[in-house]
């Protein structure tokens, strides 16, 4: 089946024949791409040292008020290519040092996707694939993927759907989001690191929440400490040995302004459904984007007595895989310019 010719890859199921219109998305059939570059800003165990092969989709099905990525999600600006160049961009990150291939939002295409990566790797690409998810999608896309996809990042933004209505115009976001988690980890059912070309699990030994450093950059997968927000250790240990995720699903959440409650209830819901084979990412990240004039309860960041209360309940539940920001990074400076860069063929 062509799933452009009736587009149903999110629940909104527009069923848009996207070779001719746009979906709701904004988007038809052809890859709209805003960057491909090596990005720094993700987890430290899918960042690394050298950077994740970050390949930024233009479009969204989503439609979130308090979005940074406007330029792109909105679809203002990127090229248009082909699933060849799109592999071309695969083995050109793969040549720059990328960890993995981070494919950012690319909900809206995932039938050329899936062709790029087995074309690419009937060409011998052996770097791990990243799917970078909002989670709105169809449970059919994401079973799709199976074979396909190493790695899963999706969000899970909202348990209330009054909530994914207001500010994310998603009306059945937490149904799909469970869906297309629980997918998610029934094709990548635990976390697996390789750590000096060694697969390892350097979880095993933590007691306590594992820590980043501020802007998810710079720190290890593996630390721990007695405090939930002490920073993290710089990014190799003395040997020089860093360990990077090679399989396995880590769901963030971005906690909102005054939305506390939402936030423990996801992470109990998440702890409760997947206990240790997940890891927990728990964002504070959030910055007011000027324009939130009719939405002034968000319209603001999230005081450092919200982010702590939220850990320090993730710590209560006895949650030890998780990643947690330190510092003040309600910032755009982890936000890259979405000029094309990478993008065009050589």
């Amino acid at each position: 089946m062509d799933e452009y010719k009736r587009c149903t890859l999110c629940p909104r199921a527009c069923g848009i024949n996207r070779y001719v219109d746009k979906g709701y998305c904004g988007e038809k059939n052809t890859l709209h791409v805003s960057r491909a570059a090596l990005h720094f800003w993700e987890e430290p165990c899918i960042s690394g040292k050298s950077g994740s092969g970050a390949v930024f989709f233009s479009g969204c099905n989503m439609g979130c008020v308090f979005c940074q990525n406007r330029k792109i999600s909105r679809g203002q600006t990127g090229l248009y290519i082909e699933k060849e160049r799109l592999v071309e961009i695969f083995f050109e990150l793969k040549e720059q040092g990328a960890n993995n291939i981070n494919l950012v939002t690319g909900d809206m295409f995932i039938p050329t996707i899936r062709k790029a990566i087995i074309s690419a790797r009937e060409q011998g690409f052996d770097l791990p694939f990243l799917f970078n998810t909002s989670s709105y999608l169809s449970i059919d896309a994401v079973k799709s993927l199976e074979g396909l996809i190493d790695i899963y990042l999706p969000d899970f933004k909202y348990i209330r759907d009054a909530d994914s209505v207001r500010y994310s115009s998603a009306p059945g976001y937490a149904d799909a989001a469970r869906a297309a988690i629980d997918e998610m980890v029934r094709q990548r059912p635990e976390c697996v690191f390789i750590e000096s070309g060694r697969a390892s699990e350097p979880e095993s030994s933590c007691d306590n929440v594992a820590v980043q450093t501020d802007q998810f950059c710079g720190g290890r997968a593996d630390v721990c400490s007695s405090e939930a927000l002490t920073v993290g250790q710089s990014d190799a240990t003395d040997s020089g040995s860093f360990s990077l995720i090679s399989r396995g699903v880590i769901v963030r959440h971005l906690l909102l302004p005054g939305m506390l409650i939402q936030a423990k209830a996801i992470v109990h819901y998440l702890h409760e459904r997947y206990g240790d084979n997940i890891y927990l990412s728990l964002m504070s990240q959030y910055t007011p984007n000027g324009e939130l004039s009719s939405f002034p309860e968000i319209d603001r960041k999230v005081t450092h007595r919200e982010y702590r209360s939220l850990v320090s309940y993730a710590q209560n539940l006895g949650i030890t895989k998780a990643f947690v920001q330190e510092g003040d990074v309600a910032t755009e400076s982890f936000i890259p310019d979405f000029d094309c860069t990478g993008v065009p063929g050589r």
